[in-house]
């Protein structure tokens, strides 16, 4: 597979930056479906080990991030779901980091360089992720009636924005080409 792969890779390069950048948005798009699908369905499973006064307990971090009452159960969105939100989250981009740098772009960009600059970026799109999940939660809640569907629902649109804005962050961190090395 891996050498197929390597075929596909050096056909498109072979074509200009445009196929060759093309080629890695689809490459980007398959990644980003298995962040997808971590920063989705993760929560629920961490949901599993946790209390229901826990996942219910009420927070305030720093006036930003704050719990929220489910409009139409009364029901707490605490903070058992905040963190297992956002547990989930990081765990998506830890592995989006590793899969897109070395198999999406091919690069052997310092990792001592570009983790930090990547872990800064993922901080703020988490952050910003996390205020926008208190948000999306709630109104999803009294859409469906359910709040394990709303925070699958807020997972999903917090990972769409991540998706738009990783790529081009991502293309310029690795844009370090390995060499082409007979493996």
């Amino acid at each position: 597979m891996a050498k197929g792969l390597k075929d596909i890779d050096s056909a498109a390069a072979s074509k200009g930056k445009g196929i060759e950048t093309l080629w890695q948005f689809v490459k980007f798009i398959v990644v980003s479906l298995g962040a997808f699908v971590i920063q989705t369905f993760l929560p629920l499973l961490i949901k599993l080990f946790m209390s229901d006064a826990f996942l219910a307990k009420e927070y305030d971090i720093w006036g930003i991030f704050k719990s929220s009452v489910d409009a139409k159960t009364g029901a707490m969105l605490g903070l058992g779901v905040f963190i297992a939100a956002n547990v989930s989250n990081v765990i998506a981009q830890i592995v989006s980091f590793f899969i897109n740098r070395d198999k999406t772009f091919n690069s052997d960009a310092n990792i001592a360089v570009t983790l930090p600059i990547y872990i800064v970026f993922t901080i703020a799109l988490i952050i910003f992720s996390a205020w926008l999940s208190t948000k999306l939660i709630p109104l999803f809640t009294g859409l469906t009636g359910s709040a394990d569907t709303a925070m699958a629902i807020s997972g999903a649109c917090c990972g769409a924005v991540q998706f738009f804005l990783y790529f081009p962050v991502d293309k310029l961190l690795f844009s370090k080409k390995k060499d082409n090395k007979a493996d």
